[in-house]
Order: structure tokens, then C-alpha cells, then sequence
């Protein structure tokens, strides 16, 4: 089994959170960043493309997880 480094478990929590705030959005119509940032204020768009980039970093581990 892969060890995760602090990077890797970082990006891995982001997606998570970000998956969970899909599903409250898909499920119930309520954006949790929204709330408490603001709707498309500064530090919402920075959390949104945080966990985009984090989705991001996610792809690069399960590639190189795929390789060995």
C-alpha cells in the first residue's frame, strides 16, 4: 500500500470536502462555501480553485499509483 506524504492527504481532504459540498448542492440546493464566504466573493472563488487544483494533484497520484 501507497504511504500518502502531507501534501497527498492534504489534496485528498480538499476533494472530500469538495465532493461533500457537491452533493449538498445537488442533494439539498445549499452551497456550504457560499454560506460562509459569500456567494462568488474573493475568498470563495480561491476556495473553489484550491479544491480544483487539488482535484487536479488528486489525477497526478492515481497515475502514479496506476504505473507501479
Amino acid at each position: 500500500m501507497k504511504k500518502f506524504n502531507a501534501l497527498d492527504l492534504v489534496a485528498l481532504f480538499l476533494v472530500v470536502i469538495g465532493g461533500l459540498n457537491w452533493a449538498l448542492v445537488g442533494l439539498g440546493d445549499f452551497d456550504l462555501v457560499a454560506a460562509i464566504f459569500g456567494p462568488m466573493t474573493f475568498l470563495t472563488r480561491v476556495v473553489y480553485s484550491v479544491v480544483g487544483l487539488a482535484a487536479l494533484y488528486v489525477l497526478s497520484i492515481i497515475a502514479r499509483s496506476t504505473k507501479k
